[in-house]
């Protein structure tokens, strides 16, 4: 017989540099009410993947090995600030984590490993070189809609207001 959860299961949410703040919001308010953790990730497109092992993190073999470690460093950094923001005053439990490889993949990979009730992305934003980039690589809500065994929710940015 399985071992029940003691906790409730964390919600995954994929974060980027420069993100729109609807996504972190939404997933704070989502976890706060349903008094989940956050498990925040990061995917280093510029990593790929060597081999994964759920009870490590990633290990990842750069394809830019002398600018890898300070400049995820930075990023990591400065998400940890963002979703600082967005949780801590919320009271929301929240963890980042840094993964490699393509962002659909690795996310649910971590979704998996973690037990995850659901998984947080934002839609692509709106432009054409958005579009276009979405066209060619895919998109991660997309993809992870269509491949995953556990809810996906998807956050559009919102539009910015007229003066």
């Amino acid at each position: 017989m399985p071992a029940e959860r003691t906790s409730p299961a964390p919600l995954v949410v994929g974060v980027l540099p420069g993100q729109p703040r609807e996504v972190l919001e939404t997933a704070a308010a989502l976890a706060n009410s349903l008094a989940a953790p956050l498990l925040c990730a990061y995917v280093d497109e510029a990593s790929f993947l060597v081999e994964w092992d759920p009870a490590r993190s990633a290990h990842r073999l750069s394809l830019h090995p002398e600018a890898d470690s300070a400049e995820i460093q930075a990023t990591a950094e400065a998400l940890r600030s963002g979703i600082a923001a967005a949780c801590d005053g919320a009271g929301v439990p929240w963890s980042l984590r840094t993964l490699a490889g393509d962002p659909a993949r690795a996310l649910g990979r971590l979704a998996a490993e973690a037990g995850a009730a659901m998984i947080i992305v934002g839609t692509p934003e709106p432009g054409l070189g958005h579009r276009l980039s979405a066209a060619l690589n895919g998109s991660v809500a997309a993809w992870l809609s269509q491949h995953q065994d556990r809810p996906v929710l998807m956050v559009p940015a919102r539009a910015p207001r007229g003066p």
